[in-house]
């Protein structure tokens, strides 16, 4: 066992902390949660929109008119189809601030080499009209939206690498010294801005010549249907979720690591069921964002409020009993961090079996339940991760009880997988409590008062 132990902290934790530790891989975690905030609050108008009771719709219509839910849906325009924007400049201000270069200016250059690699074409079908016609001029919004999410990360990448380059080489307008701070760096930023802009531009003349006709196109073939590969069917998914509680097994945060990658792919998938939702159409996708934060990580990563409930119901161990009590408010908020740490399961043998199995389980229940159609499928709502069990399946769904079920079975099962390894913990946990308290007796007869 301390081989083993030895190799993980030598091997495994090296390795992922560098993984963890890498700059753009941060910046694209760090630089999407920028959107997140927007696309909750677009999603609270889309839950009042599509509310699941009798005669709603009906009742708002007669109240506010035929348009009311037209009118009601504008926010959802102005959070949802902005993300690849905020993505452009979220990603490229946080990669800047790594590298101690002007943030701000790097994100604004980012966002305008975006707008420049993205056609202002879009096809427009009049009232009355049999086909539609190509208007030239207007920014698609599918394509500032979730659609346009791989091209913003990586025209952000790059725009930020090219910048920091030109600024690290010093090939910079220098202002005199009393000229003002936010002057200065604008002037700064103007060659290496000039030098971003000028690639992009040259970059979709050239591939305006070939079949591709758009970097959006190019970045979907290479780049975009491989990772949905991946991150869409239930294979990459599995492989996604042991990633993460292995990676928080060795004390490192799997979610982060893991999400940097993985959270586009899931975040594109989550808008498009959402235009789907919408539009009252089949959702196209299972595996969202919602997908893991609401079915998948019930308490945390591993869905560990399943293993609280243990402690807090069946621990016979005094430190057990405490820590249950303690993680229970945290963990039905989906915070285990006291858990993981406090239990531990960091590097212990003993829940490191039931921690792996547990996602494989809810997993493989969550997928065959949408597949079949048993359980409705992500409504594209975000819902908060730290939304409490069965309140935040059934708003995931769009209001439907068979989301609130699955999480209360996904919640059962890791119960039952939890609980005859915690007995073992709690029996070692017990008889170590036993034994220091012999200990202290005995030394209390010794050594009387």
């Amino acid at each position: 066992m301390s081989g083993i132990n030895t190799f993980i902290e030598e091997k495994v934790l090296t390795l992922a902390g560098k993984i963890a530790a890498q700059r753009h891989l941060q910046a694209i975690r760090d630089g999407l949660i920028l959107a997140m905030p927007l696309i909750i609050i677009g999603s609270l108008f889309l839950i009042i929109g599509f509310l699941p009771i009798p005669g709603y719709e009906e009742f708002m219509a007669r109240t506010f008119g035929e348009k009311w839910l037209d009118k009601l849906l504008y926010p959802v325009g102005t959070t949802f189809d902005i993300m690849s924007l905020l993505a452009a400049f979220g990603i490229a201000y946080r990669l800047a601030e790594n590298y101690k270069v002007d943030a701000l200016s790097a994100g604004a250059i980012s966002l305008s080499a975006y707008l420049l690699a993205t056609p202002f074409v879009v096809d427009f079908m009049p009232e009355g009209a049999k086909e539609s016609i190509e208007v030239t001029g207007v920014i698609p919004t599918a394509l500032t939206g979730s659609q346009g999410l791989f091209v913003a990360l990586v025209i952000a990448l790059i725009s930020t690498e090219i910048y920091r380059f030109v600024i690290q080489k010093n090939i910079v307008i220098k202002m005199p010294p009393g000229v003002p701070p936010a002057v200065s760096r604008s002037f700064v930023a103007l060659i290496p801005g000039l030098v971003v802009i000028l690639i992009v531009w040259l970059a979709r003349l050239g591939i305006e010549m070939t079949s591709f006709e758009s970097l959006h196109t190019v970045v979907k073939e290479i780049l975009g249907k491989p990772l949905h590969a991946l991150g869409g069917t239930y294979i990459g998914t599995l492989i996604a979720s042991l990633l993460i509680v292995l990676l928080w097994a060795c004390g490192l945060h799997g979610d982060n690591i893991v999400g940097s990658v993985m959270e586009p792919i899931w975040l594109a998938n989550m808008d498009a069921n959402r235009i789907a939702f919408q539009a009252g159409e089949e959702l196209p996708n299972i595996f969202t964002s919602q997908f893991f934060s609401i079915f998948m990580n019930m308490g945390g990563s591993g869905t560990t409020l399943a293993l609280v409930m243990a402690m807090f119901f069946f621990a016979r161990s005094k430190q057990m009993k405490q820590l249950g009590k303690l993680a229970a408010p945290s963990s039905l908020f989906n915070i285990n961090e006291p858990v993981i740490f406090g239990t531990p399961i960091v590097l212990n043998p003993i829940f490191l079996i039931p921690f792996i199995l547990t996602p494989i389980v809810t997993v493989t229940i969550s997928y065959v339940s949408m597949k079949t159609g048993l359980v409705a499928k992500p409504a594209g709502i975000a819902v908060p991760w730290t939304m409490p069990p069965i309140i935040g399946g059934y708003l995931a769904t769009g209001g439907k009880v068979s989301g609130a079920l699955l999480q209360l079975v996904n919640l059962v099962v890791s119960f039952f997988i939890y609980l005859p390894f915690f007995r073992i913990w709690d029996k070692q946990k017990l008889k170590e409590e036993k034994e220091s308290e012999a200990v202290n007796k005995s030394s209390e007869k010794t050594f009387p008062a």
